[in-house]
């Protein structure tokens, strides 16, 4: 007989069963399930928390809840990353005249590319300060034009993103409204001028007021949240274009969105074109 705990005792042959004892199911599900968060965590920008690591778990074919992830995160060793607190890049020309505020934070759409946002923000690297330009498509949160240069002059920097924009919707914006910021890179003759010529309305938000350009400046804070301080410092502008490339896919392709049901922005987008495709079909 041997002493084990406080008033238990346990037989010799007991003592060696028990230290021999394969480890349970749950233990090896555990260690199974541990594995596979700290590779879905790095393999998704090391970004999310709870919530979506539940999600992405759930559409793995993992039967998992919401708790039992959070106690394996903390066992993996892994957490959601946190937002930064919002820099401010953008500079008015007030000589200049503003579009109306078409949008007045009601950041909805009934469809792909008829509500357009953008916004610009900058990084910090060892060559000096890369900019970068998105353009958002409300719909489906999908990052329709994006450009990073190392100057936030109009025809380099945001103009890049709306032709790229552009190009994604067959070479038109016809009828999109384009809202953004009142910079005067977005305000500049040369970049108005672009946005009317392929077919989109202009408009912007109250100078002065961030939130009038929420949904713009919350990828921002994404995006130096997820990839800018993730995987700094950064030494070039052209490292922080690769990388912003990389990120974009990411986004696109691969990121839970929770304004999205937890869907991708390609989930939704390709949902949206088969609903409609299916309604013609019936009607023919």
């Amino acid at each position: 007989m041997c002493w084990a705990r406080q008033f238990v005792f346990l037989t010799s042959r007991g003592y060696r069963a028990a230290k021999h004892r394969l480890p349970s199911v749950r233990k090896l599900r555990d260690e199974i399930l541990v594995t596979e968060i700290r590779q879905l965590h790095k393999q998704h920008y090391s970004v999310y928390g709870r919530r979506k690591m539940h999600a992405l778990l759930t559409r793995a074919g993992w039967v998992i809840g919401r708790d039992q992830t959070e106690r394996l995160m903390k066992i993996a060793g892994v957490r959601g990353v946190r937002r930064s607190k919002r820099a401010f890049t953008t500079t008015s020309d007030v000589r200049d005249q503003l579009p109306g505020d078409l949008v007045e934070r009601q950041f909805v759409a009934d469809g792909p590319m008829k509500l357009l946002v953008c916004d610009i923000t900058y990084v910090a690297t060892w060559a000096g300060f890369a900019y970068t330009a998105f353009i958002i498509d409300v719909f489906d949160r999908k990052i329709v034009g994006w450009n990073v240069a190392s100057t936030l002059k109009a025809e380099i920097l945001p103009l890049q993103a709306l032709e790229m924009a552009a190009w994604q919707s067959g070479g038109t914006l016809d009828g999109a409204v384009h809202h953004s910021d009142h910079g005067s890179n977005y305000m500049s003759m040369v970049y108005s001028n672009r946005v009317r010529e392929l077919g989109a309305i202009p408009s912007t938000g109250t100078v002065g007021d961030s939130y009038d350009n929420a949904l713009a400046e919350s990828v921002n804070a994404l995006y130096k949240a997820e990839l800018i301080r993730m995987r700094g410092p950064w030494k070039t502008v052209e490292e922080v274009e690769l990388a912003t490339l990389e990120y974009v896919w990411w986004w696109n392709n691969e990121r839970l969105h929770g304004e999205l049901g937890r869907r991708t922005p390609v989930e939704v987008e390709t949902a949206y074109y088969a609903e409609a495709q299916s309604l013609v079909t019936t009607v023919e």
